[in-house]
C-alpha cells in the first residue's frame, strides 16, 4: 500500500466495474472513513455522482470522480495509479444548486436541490399548460407544451441540450429556461436568464392536466406551483483534471455532432 498524502475515502455506484474499481484502488490507497476524509474519490457514472454531491454539500469535502459508468461528463478518466498526485494539481469548482420548491393541492410544500436541471412534465396524455413569472412578473401567460426545465451551466449539456436548449459556459452568471416539446407559442424556444432571479410556474388547470416537478432525481407528483432559485447557502466542492476541465468540456461539447 502506498503511503498517502492526504485521507481519501472510496465511494462506488453498485455496478460491477465501479466495485471492482473501488476494491483495486483501496489496495493502493487505503480507504479512510467517510468523515475523515479530505477528498470523497467516486467511481461511477454521472447519475451517482450526483447523489455523492448532494450527500457531501456544504460539508467542505472535495469531490473527484472517475469514470466508471457510462457518459461520465462529470467524471475524470479512470486510471489506477498516480491519483494522489492527480488529486494534488486537480482545479477545484465550487458550485450552488438550485433549490426547488413545489406546492400540491392541499398547499403542502416541498423542497429539494438539484445541481442539474429542475424539470416540470406532463403526467397523463394532456399537454401541460403552464404560466412562467420572474421575479414575481408574469413573462409568459400560457405556455402548452410537454414540459419545461431550469438548468444550471453544469447540467446544460445533460437534459437541457436533449430538448435543444443553449449549453451555458460555466463561468456565465445565466440559467436556461427551456420548454419540451412546446404547442403553443410555437415559436417559443426558450430564454436566457440571470442566476440571481426567481422562477415561478405555475400549473394552468392542473386537475386536467396534472404534472409533475423532478430536481435531478427527486420527483414530486401533481404539483400546482413549482419555485426554483440558485441556492446560494449550499455548495458543493468538484475537482476535475488540469487537461480535463469542465469549462473545457462545455467548451468542447459545443463542437461535437
Amino acid at each position: 500500500m502506498s503511503h498517502t498524502t492526504q485521507p481519501l475515502c472510496f465511494v462506488a455506484s453498485t455496478t460491477d466495474d465501479a466495485q471492482a474499481a473501488r476494491d483495486e484502488l483501496i489496495k493502493h490507497y487505503g480507504n479512510a472513513p467517510f468523515d475523515e476524509a479530505d477528498v470523497i474519490v467516486v467511481l461511477g457514472g454521472d447519475g451517482f455522482m450526483l447523489q455523492v454531491l448532494n450527500e457531501t454539500m456544504n460539508s467542505g469535502k472535495r469531490v473527484y470522480g472517475m469514470n466508471r459508468g457510462s457518459v461520465g461528463f462529470l467524471m475524470n478518466d479512470y486510471r489506477i495509479y498516480g491519483l494522489q498526485e492527480r488529486i494534488a494539481v486537480a482545479t477545484g469548482n465550487d458550485f450552488h444548486p438550485l433549490r426547488m420548491t413545489t406546492v400540491d393541492a392541499d398547499g403542502t410544500e416541498f423542497s429539494a436541490l438539484a445541481m442539474n436541471e429542475v424539470s416540470l412534465f406532463r403526467q397523463s396524455h394532456q399537454a401541460a399548460k403552464l404560466r412562467v413569472d420572474v421575479d414575481g412578473k408574469t413573462r409568459l401567460e400560457e405556455l402548452i407544451c410537454d414540459g419545461m426545465m431550469v438548468a444550471t451551466p453544469a447540467g446544460s449539456t445533460a437534459y437541457n441540450f436533449s430538448a435543444h436548449g443553449p449549453i451555458l459556459p460555466l463561468e456565465s452568471p445565466l440559467l436556461a429556461l427551456t420548454p419540451v416539446s412546446a404547442f403553443r407559442p410555437r415559436r417559443w424556444r426558450g430564454a436566457l436568464l440571470p442566476n440571481k432571479v426567481t422562477v415561478d410556474i405555475h400549473v394552468l388547470e392542473s386537475e386536467k392536466r396534472p404534472v409533475n416537478a423532478v430536481a435531478d432525481h427527486t420527483e414530486v407528483k401533481s404539483v400546482q406551483s413549482v419555485r426554483i432559485a440558485q441556492s446560494q447557502d449550499r455548495t458543493a466542492k468538484i475537482l476535475s483534471d488540469p487537461d480535463r476541465s469542465w469549462s473545457d468540456r462545455v467548451l468542447a461539447e459545443q463542437f461535437t455532432n
